[in-house]
C-alpha cells in the first residue's frame, strides 16, 4: 500500500533496532531524501498526503519518543523527522486540490467550454445585463458571471468581470463593443451567403 511507503524506510528500522549516531545520521538524510521525492512528483498528491499522516502518527506515538528512551539518539532524530515532515504538509498540503465529488445525474458534465478570450464572454455578459435579458434584469453582474462560468467550466472572478469592463471603457475606436460588432457583422455576412445560395437554387 502507498501510504506505507515512509514506514517501511531503512531509517525506521534503525529507529526500532538501533541506537547508533553513525547508522541513524545517514538513515534519517535518506528518509529526508525519500519524503522529498514523495513530495516532489514521485506520487499521487492525495497519496503522499496520507503517507505523511501515518508516517506523522507512527513517529508521534513512537515507543522512543515518549518515556524513558526520549533520550536515546533514536529518540532525537525520531523528534528531527517528526518536526520535519510536519513543516512538510504545512507546505504540501494547500497545494492539494480536493478530492472531485462524483457527478450525480441531475448535475450532468457539460461537454461545452468557451474557447473565446474572457474579455469577449464578459462583453456578452455586461450586455445581456444591460438589456435585462434574463430574469427580467434581476440579477447583478457577479451572478451573471457565476452563472455563465459554472455553464462553460471557467471561473469569473469579480475582478475580471470589472477589469475588463475599465479595459473596454478605455478602447479607442468609435464602438467599443469590438466582440459584439464581430459577432454582428459575421451573423449578417453568413445570412448573406445563405440568401446568395438560395437565389442561386432558383
Amino acid at each position: 500500500m502507498e501510504y506505507i511507503v515512509l514506514t517501511e524506510t531503512d531509517f525506521f528500522r534503525r529507529i526500532n533496532e538501533a541506537d547508533s549516531l553513525n547508522d541513524l545520521c545517514s538513515s534519517y538524510r535518506d528518509f529526508t531524501d525519500r519524503v522529498i521525492q514523495l513530495c516532489m512528483g514521485g506520487m499521487n498528491l492525495h497519496h503522499a498526503v496520507l503517507a505523511l499522516i501515518h508516517v506523522e502518527t507512527e513517529l508521534q506515538f513512537h515507543r522512543k519518543f515518549y518515556g524513558v528512551e526520549t533520550d536515546s539518539v533514536s529518540g532525537l532524530y525520531i523528534r528531527k523527522a517528526l518536526a520535519f515532515v510536519r513543516r512538510t504538509q504545512k507546505i504540501l498540503v494547500p497545494q492539494v486540490p480536493p478530492l472531485s465529488t462524483p457527478q450525480t445525474d441531475s448535475q450532468p458534465t457539460s461537454s461545452f467550454r468557451w474557447t473565446g478570450s474572457l474579455v469577449e464572454l464578459i462583453e456578452i455578459i455586461y450586455a445581456l445585463d444591460e438589456l435585462g435579458c434574463i430574469n427580467d434584469g434581476q440579477n447583478n453582474i457577479k451572478e451573471l458571471a457565476a452563472f455563465f462560468g459554472s455553464l462553460l467550466g471557467l471561473e469569473i472572478k469579480d475582478r475580471h468581470c470589472y477589469d475588463a469592463y475599465l479595459d473596454m471603457k478605455r478602447r479607442k475606436n468609435e464602438s467599443r463593443t469590438y466582440f459584439l460588432d464581430k459577432l454582428s457583422e459575421r451573423l449578417n455576412l453568413r445570412m448573406q451567403r445563405d440568401d446568395a445560395k438560395e437565389n442561386a437554387r432558383r
